[in-house]
């Protein structure tokens, strides 16, 4: 399924790193409070590439009302370390080459010709019908326009049975600024992402530690803000940030995109574009820079808006962790608390935030 090469990082230790002011750091660069280990996010670990200007530190107020250093990060949300697309076939003779995947029910799909043209009885609906039964053709869209009107709550009849691809030509110019506390926060009790009706998909702003597209863009729906979370209406809906400085989004609306008998892939890296957000990941399929650890932990992939690390679903040994909280994040005296990513198939990456995020 996996079709374009990824690089991977050279193992640096993580423990050298930069740290707040208000926090003592050791000569290692963690820092200790009541006897846990706390890894503070590292800066060179974002490829350059993807940044708009280099990194910055301002004072911001986080979530519990006090200050702290923050890593400023502009960021083009276009990945360097690897090829974005395909997303539709163009012919239900098309081999997996041709298109992207689809996530289902905790598993992954190849949207390949075959898939396409076999909707119908995936989703046990005969209304699936996305080709043309003589020539094989596949319906998509095939321009800006019909990506926003296609990717409309209110979607017409004329773009039922597309299939919605969105190109990167339709967002170029579009950079996203994020705020990642240098040292996370413990906070006093978890934040929780409130999924929603597959958790995106309302209309809305950035959300807070987020400042708009430069170039003002705005579709009827920007995909991915989640609505209030159970316990602060100011949590990010945004996940966290790869290294590549592309967004760890909200679950993809899934049950509105299929609702008007579309389809919306993503590509091999659980990618896709919308006129809002740009591209944009909704699953960790292993093809963005990850940072390998020495100990066959699971890779480090980026980080969360709290400052805790992300890390890939499973081990070296194919091995999911048990001992994850209801954030999916655990602790160790190498990496410190951190987070796992949820399988692919199940079109989310954590389920909340354990510490305090920047407004």
């Amino acid at each position: 399924m996996i079709k374009n090469h990824f690089k991977i990082l050279a193992i640096g230790s993580l423990l050298a790193i930069f740290s707040a002011c208000k926090n003592n750091v050791s000569s290692t660069g963690s820092t200790t409070s009541e006897d846990e280990v706390v890894i503070a996010v590292k800066s060179d670990n974002f490829l350059k590439e993807g940044l708009v200007e280099p990194i910055t530190i301002e004072s911001r107020e986080l979530s519990d009302g006090t200050t702290a250093d923050c890593y400023k990060i502009v960021v083009t949300s276009v990945p360097t370390d690897h090829d974005m697309g395909p997303w539709c076939p163009d012919n239900i003779s098309d081999d997996a080459s041709a298109g992207g995947i689809w996530l289902s029910d905790g598993k992954v799909y190849d949207v390949d010709g075959t898939f396409v043209k076999n909707l119908a009885t995936f989703y046990d609906d005969d209304t699936w019908m996305l080709y043309d039964q003589e020539t094989g053709k596949i319906t998509k869209t095939s321009t800006k326009q019909e990506c926003e009107d296609a990717a409309n709550p209110n979607v017409g009849e004329e773009y039922q049975n597309y299939c919605v691809e969105c190109l990167p030509s339709y967002v170029t110019g579009i950079t996203h600024t994020y705020y990642i506390p240098i040292t996370p926060k413990k906070a006093k009790s978890a934040y929780s992402f409130s999924r929603g009706p597959q958790g995106g998909g309302g209309l809305g702003g950035p959300p807070p530690g987020h400042e708009r597209p430069k170039n003002g863009e705005r579709p009827e729906r920007p995909e991915g803000h989640a609505g209030p979370p159970q316990n602060n209406s100011t949590m990010p809906s945004n996940r966290g940030l790869a290294f590549n400085g592309v967004i760890f989004n909200a679950p993809a609306p899934v049950d509105n995109i299929l609702s008007a008998y579309t389809l919306a892939p993503f590509d091999d890296a659980g990618g896709h574009i919308n006129l809002h957000e740009g591209y944009h990941y909704h699953a960790a399929t292993g093809i963005s820079t990850k940072i390998e650890q020495e100990d066959k932990h699971a890779a480090m992939i980026g980080y969360a808006f709290d400052g805790y690390g992300i890390f890939e679903n499973t081990d070296k040994n194919g091995n999911e962790h048990s001992d994850l909280d209801e954030s999916r994040g655990h602790y160790d005296t190498i990496r410190g608390y951190h987070y796992h990513v949820d399988k692919a198939g199940n079109n989310n990456f954590i389920d909340g935030l354990r510490g305090e995020y920047a407004l």
